[in-house]
Formats: structure tokens, sequence, C-alpha cells
């Protein structure tokens, strides 16, 4: 079983490597919260989901990493594919590399965007799924 508070590589060429992880965090009268950590070459990206009117976050004991908006509008920070389309889209708006705490639901729907159409299509004639 994987520990995910320990820190993962994500290779993105051949001179960027990312270490990242995801950690719930809460205590006693905050609001809980998912954070995906991006670090290059020392500088630290927190990217923040915290339980709220824009959107939830796991409870901390099962489904840790895993932040929503609604039905069919979720993210499992803890998988490599969504880390990168982070990263992606965090290099497109020039925030990376760069020491900052973002909240991560300004971002959630353009990462949504970039993993939807990272996802091939059904190909024709495939029927419905479940």
């Amino acid at each position: 079983m994987r520990k995910d508070h320990l820190a993962r590589r994500l290779v993105v060429d051949d001179r960027t490597t990312y270490l990242w992880s995801v950690r719930h965090k809460h205590r006693d009268g905050e609001a809980r919260r998912d954070v995906l950590n991006l670090s290059l070459d020392g500088a630290l990206t927190r990217i923040v989901f915290r339980q709220g009117e824009r959107g939830g976050v796991s409870d901390g004991r099962s489904y840790v990493g895993c932040v929503a908006t609604g039905p069919g509008k979720l993210l499992n920070l803890r998988e490599p594919g969504v880390v990168r389309h982070f990263v992606d889209e965090l290099t497109a708006r020039g925030l990376l590399p760069g020491t900052a705490e973002l909240d991560g639901w300004d971002l959630l729907d353009a990462v949504l965007r970039r993993a939807a159409a990272a996802t091939p299509a059904a190909p024709p004639g495939c029927p419905p799924g479940p």
C-alpha cells in the first residue's frame, strides 16, 4: 500500500522532474482540506482545496485526495495523470515553477477540461457505459 504523504516523482521532460505529494489536513475549528504539493528545485507550490461552498474534499478516512464540485466533476489528486494536468495548467498560466499557495477550486474546471481532452472518445458503435 502506497503512503500518499511520501513524495513521488513526475517526469515532465529530460530536464524537468517535479516531486509531488498529497496531504489531508484539518485542525479543530478549521475546514478540512486536501493539499497537492509540487516541488521543483526547492520551489514549493501548494494547491489547496478547502471544504466548503465551492466543493467537497475527502473526510480523511477514505478517498483521501478526491475533490469534487458535483456529479462528473471529481479529481483524484493521487493520480499521476491528474497531477500532470495541474502542472500543465499552472505552467500555461506562468505559475510554475514558483513558491505559492493557490486555491485549487480556481483551477478545477481548467484541469477537468484538460483531463477530458486527454481521454479518448468511445469508438463508433460502442454501447453506452454503465
